[in-house]
């Protein structure tokens, strides 16, 4: 397995999907605005794309790809038994959750959003919405199945374009938004459950290959071994998705606020979909594989280099975000029903989040370093009191400060994460930097900083044609972006915090 080029082709397909979903948002933002619509359409549409990411962003890879690997090299009809046995319960008990869920979905929308119980049109609206969505979750967990068997097998391309099945649905649907008025956000819940019927058929194509299906109910000792690990990674892997989900339940007390939040989640998660949910997800079969052989060398290599391109990913991101929060919401979003309030509100939820992209990357590698070692009661632990901790924070401040505090309690939160993480990885022994680590390191930084300086003066030499009111300012910003990206390869090459050599090794 090459890390780089494996992490490039994740990273390809889910860069296609993301610029898919901000033209699906981009769309949104001009027919739904930030209103009772838009509000109601988020919470029912953040339920199972909460439940997606937890499951197909590498959660479910953490407790099934250790366990699959090691029945891969016993053979593949013990593979695939394994396999079939967790298909087949994994398939029951959603079946079972989405037809109880549907019977008590009043109750379960005043959980998910309890600001919305005063306001009967917006709650019942939200009601609606979640019903026709909800088995969305039932498809994209299996098709999340099927993605973890291609990723222990190494094959991440069908994996991670998937999901561009999704964007396109709703983008099809919004190109119809005047003939269908407020029908739309129907329509568009029509289509998101649709659309994850349509993953799983697309990856069943892919996966029959290495898996035939046949249908019985059997358990054993490795099965109840990984449902033992499955909550406990669905929970610790998924910490980020958890916070934001807490984080949209305490702003629905606040108009509007769930809008102004997920616009800000959709721009910082384009980096994070690389920086730590690709790398995550790539290194984990390799990983458990030189885990199982106890092959330290290779593993201390992959870690170190998993980190370390981690690190490059997230950390020039952080800076351009905190730079230009306001500029890149308004260039992306500004238009139509999206108002200038919007985007200030917007903007500063970016900016706060943004601060965090570094830990919320640190974590999936983190995380990654321990399901390889079966390892997720640990996680899960952490991932608890950094979810408690969001919690507190934001119930204590929301009053005072309203919804700015949902970005600032998940950022702090995931620091606190991350960094108890690498401590227990240090302190057992699971973990050791190697001897060029902090040179590239400081490089990086380095690179990041002089990178943050040439884009900040992009954006004062661009300053008229970034305001908010300009037709054009979405190209002004495009190009602002490519120029700092292309100036931070070129610092990191020519101080050789990036070497071409880097691509080519195989672990």
């Amino acid at each position: 397995m090459n890390l780089i080029k494996s992490t490039g082709t994740f990273g390809f397909y889910t860069i296609i999907s993301r610029l898919l979903g901000y033209i699906r948002d981009i769309l949104i933002a001009i027919f739904l605005g930030t209103g009772l619509l838009a509000d109601a359409f988020f919470v029912a549409f953040r339920i199972p794309n909460t439940f997606r990411r937890l499951f197909s962003e590498g959660t479910f890879n953490a407790a099934f790809v250790p366990s699959y690997t090691s029945e891969m090299n016993k053979g593949k009809k013990s593979a695939n038994d394994f396999a079939n046995n967790i298909f087949n319960l994994l398939f029951l008990g959603l079946l079972i959750l989405t037809i109880v869920v549907q019977i008590f979905m009043p109750g379960f929308v005043s959980i998910i959003a309890p600001g919305f119980v005063d306001d009967l049109e917006k709650m019942d609206l939200a009601i609606s919405l979640t019903r026709i969505t909800f088995p969305f979750l039932l498809f994209i967990s299996l098709a999340s199945f099927f993605s973890a068997i291609l990723n222990s097998h190494n094959k991440f391309a069908a994996a991670s374009a998937a999901p561009i099945l999704l964007n396109v649905i709703l983008i099809i649907v919004l190109l119809f938004s005047k003939a269908l008025g407020d029908e739309l956000v129907y329509y568009l819940s029509y289509g998101v459950s649709l659309a994850g019927f349509l993953q799983l058929i697309f990856l069943y194509y892919f996966v029959k290959r290495f898996f035939s299906f046949k249908f019985k109910l059997a358990s054993d000792e490795k099965v109840k071994f990984f449902f033992r690990k499955l909550l406990p990674s669905i929970f610790s892997s998924g910490v980020t998705q958890i916070n934001i989900l807490v984080g949209t339940i305490i702003a629905s007390f606040q108009a509007s606020a769930v809008s102004y939040l997920y616009y800000a989640d959709r721009i910082y998660q384009i980096n994070l979909a690389i920086a730590g949910i690709a790398i995550g997800v790539v290194i984990l079969p390799q990983l458990s594989r030189f885990i199982d052989s106890k092959n330290k060398e290779k593993i201390s290599l992959i870690q170190n280099k998993a980190l370390e391109l981690s690190l490059f990913l997230s950390i020039p991101a952080t800076i351009a975000l905190v730079i230009a929060s306001e500029e890149i919401i308004s260039a992306l979003f500004g238009y139509g029903n999206f108002n200038k309030e919007s985007v200030n509100n917007s903007s500063l939820s970016l900016f706060y989040f943004a601060l965090g992209l570094p830990a919320f990357a640190l974590i999936k590698v983190f995380s990654s370093f321990l399901f390889a070692n079966h390892n997720t009661k640990i996680p899960f632990y952490i991932s608890l009191i950094s979810v408690l901790l969001n919690i507190l924070i934001s119930i204590y401040y929301f009053n005072k400060i309203g919804f700015i505090i949902i970005p600032i309690a998940t950022s702090i939160s995931s620091w606190f994460n991350a960094v108890v993480l690498f401590i227990y990885l240090k302190n057992n022994n699971l973990f050791y930097f190697q001897n060029n680590f902090f040179l590239n390191f400081f490089k990086i930084i380095f690179a990041s900083i002089l990178m943050g300086l040439f884009f900040n003066f992009l954006l004062n030499f661009f300053e008229n044609q970034l305001s908010f009111y300009h037709t054009f300012k979405s190209i002004y910003l495009i190009l602002s972006v490519l120029f700092a990206l292309f100036f931070y390869i070129f610092i990191c090459y020519f101080i050789k915090a990036f070497k071409i050599s880097d691509i080519k090794i195989n672990y």
